[in-house]
């Protein structure tokens, strides 16, 4: 899906490249651009640098504005082809422009960002190039209520399920070796990887191919409010998540421990982002999402689940789905993957009991504070593992 390529500079080869993906960020790209080029220029003057703008063919001008941002580091525009929309084209576009380039230390950031600043590049890239790491994944400071998909579904999988105690692994802004890179390049990508599914299929190959992994304190992510992309998100990270749990059966069902992921940059982090959140929208998203796809859920969870699930949504205060419960739907969502015939149905099925999660957390959690909130974050990771012997007979059973 590489359409089109602006290399003004004619650059051919560069030891490290800085990729900013984006679609319709005319209004943003600028900062993180400069910003990143002073960052560059800064701490690796002696190196030949790139930075990359992977685009999906933006009708509002974003590539002009990032070709425009006066830089010191030559800047490279790849495209896809237009109406070819999805996050994971532009990573799919700029690696293999990377591994053309011979790059040997990649650093991603989101074109949206407003918190970045020159030590970005820094702490991301050094890690790679001096100490052997492949993946860093970033530590900031966000709002308790920010990130749900990462705080109900990634992080628990992640921690639960591969053993690995790693915050944000959909965080948006990371690090990788080349070596990495052209790993992703050669496995399978379901088709929500190259969506939104990208950043979740970037951590959990990583874990599953033995890289060298890390994490690294950016201070806090102040970007625009995700909140308008969480519909496609959802289903595309989700799907891809859940998809490569099941597929990845084999590797992970042996993990024994947890391993802590050692952490680079930044020791103390900024206070969250502000967030408004209206928790009554939530718990409507939560009772309509329920309705609409009863059907799939009698059709693909335990009746013992489903019961359960009706009647705490039928609950005048529900509904209530603590830890375990939660643990249980994804458990329960987990063993239908092996014999199910329409994995994106199954997905789009636990939308409301997402939110109703959701919803639930935040009644537990209103009178927290965002960093008291990350024990009970942390204790849905725990309950994952402490009960993945029942998914895995689960998952036995169905083969």
């Amino acid at each position: 899906m590489f359409e089109r390529e602006v290399n003004r500079r004619g650059v051919t080869e560069a030891q490290i490249a800085v990729v900013i993906p984006s679609y319709e960020e005319a209004d943003s790209i600028a900062y993180p651009t400069k910003v990143v080029s002073e960052g560059l220029k800064k701490y690796f003057p002696d190196r030949k640098c790139v930075i990359i703008n992977a685009d999906n063919a933006s009708p509002d001008g974003t590539e002009g504005v990032f070709l425009g941002t006066e830089t010191e580091v030559p800047k490279i525009y790849i495209t896809t082809p237009e109406n070819t929309p999805g996050k994971g084209w532009n990573f799919s576009n700029a690696f293999r422009k990377i591994h053309a380039l011979g790059a040997e230390a990649i650093a991603c950031v989101d074109a949206d960002l407003l918190s970045i600043t020159p030590e970005w590049m820094q702490y991301m890239l050094t890690p790679v190039l001096e100490q052997g790491y492949d993946y860093l994944t970033p530590l900031y400071s966000r709002h308790k209520y920010d990130g749900t998909i990462t705080n109900n579904i990634c992080y628990p999988l992640i921690y639960g399920i591969f053993g690995r105690d790693i915050r944000q692994p959909i965080g948006g802004d990371f690090a990788l070796s080349g070596r990495l890179a052209r790993h992703l390049v050669s496995v399978p990508w379901h088709r929500t990887t190259h969506q939104y599914g990208i950043d979740i299929f970037m951590t959990m190959n990583a874990l599953l191919g033995d890289f060298k992994i890390a994490q690294v304190g950016l201070g806090s992510k102040v970007h625009k409010p995700s909140a308008p992309k969480l519909g496609p998100m959802f289903l595309q990270v989700v799907s891809t998540a859940l998809l490569t749990v099941a597929g990845s059966f084999k590797r992970w069902k042996s993990v024994t421990s947890i391993a802590k992921a050692p952490v680079f940059g930044l020791a103390e982090l900024a206070p969250a982002q502000d967030l408004d959140v209206d928790r009554g929208l939530i718990r409507k998203n939560a009772l309509s999402g329920f309705s609409e796809t009863s059907d799939a859920l009698r059709e693909y969870l335990s009746p013992s689940l489903v019961e359960r699930l009706q009647k705490t949504f039928a609950h005048a205060d529900g509904p209530r789905i603590d830890t375990d419960f939660w643990v249980d739907v994804l458990f329960d969502v987990i063993a239908a993957f092996p014999g199910c015939d329409d994995s994106a149905r199954l997905v789009e099925s636990m939308r409301g009991l997402y939110w109703g999660r959701v919803f639930s957390f935040m009644n537990e959690t209103w009178e927290l504070t965002s960093a008291q909130c990350e024990e009970p974050i942390r204790r849905q990771g725990e309950t994952v593992f402490q009960r993945r012997g029942e998914l895995i007979e689960r998952l036995e059973a169905a083969r």
